[in-house]
């Protein structure tokens, strides 16, 4: 009976996480099957649970799933084909709770107790740009530019150059809030 080797062992290990390793995707399959599994009930039920999902093994075939075509897919679309459409979450604001919808497109925001939407954010694909819809008006508010910049538009309808980085969210800020931004710092 031949000797298992360690160090041969350990460096196809390493070199097999080396390989596997990449920011390629988001893992959405698998990630919506463990927060599942995660609001079933107790700890006890969720490993029990979990468990059963490893013996069958229906984490190994979703991650498989989501390593080989759904991170391909959206490696090369740009779009996640697992995103989470239809999806309300609520979030608490200073006037109030508030339901956010994630749409195809973008994001339907809705005042809690309230049946139409207060506004809307949605993605246009072919211009790269975002715009904010209220009242029936829509209007753009960022293109990201092919350079790595984004074309910000203020209120008075300039548009404002700004570098996707910590000196150009700064930038962004002051331009938007003026001051007041760092009086109340």
């Amino acid at each position: 009976m031949k000797k298992f080797n360690f160090k041969m062992a350990a460096t196809i290990m390493i070199c097999g996480a080396f390989l596997c390793s990449s920011c390629v995707g988001s893992f959405g399959l698998h990630t919506r099957l463990a927060n599942w599994n995660q609001n079933i009930g107790n700890k006890f039920v969720n490993e029990l649970v979990f468990l059963a999902c490893n013996i069958i093994p229906v984490y190994g075939v979703c991650y498989l799933a989501d390593w080989l075509v759904i991170n391909s897919i959206e490696f090369w679309s740009g779009s996640n084909p697992m995103a989470s459409i239809g999806e309300v979450k609520k979030v608490k604001g200073e006037n109030g709770n508030y339901l956010v919808e994630t749409l195809e497109n973008g994001y339907s925001i809705t005042k809690e107790g309230e049946d139409v939407a207060a506004m809307e954010l949605l993605y246009d694909k072919d211009t790269n740009t975002w715009s904010v819809v209220a009242d029936g008006i829509s209007t753009e508010i960022l293109k990201m530019n092919e350079d790595g910049t984004a074309d910000m538009y203020l209120n008075n309808g300039e548009a404002m150059n700004v570098t996707l980085d910590a000196q150009g969210v700064a930038s962004a800020r002051l331009a938007t809030m003026g001051d007041s931004y760092f009086a109340a710092r």
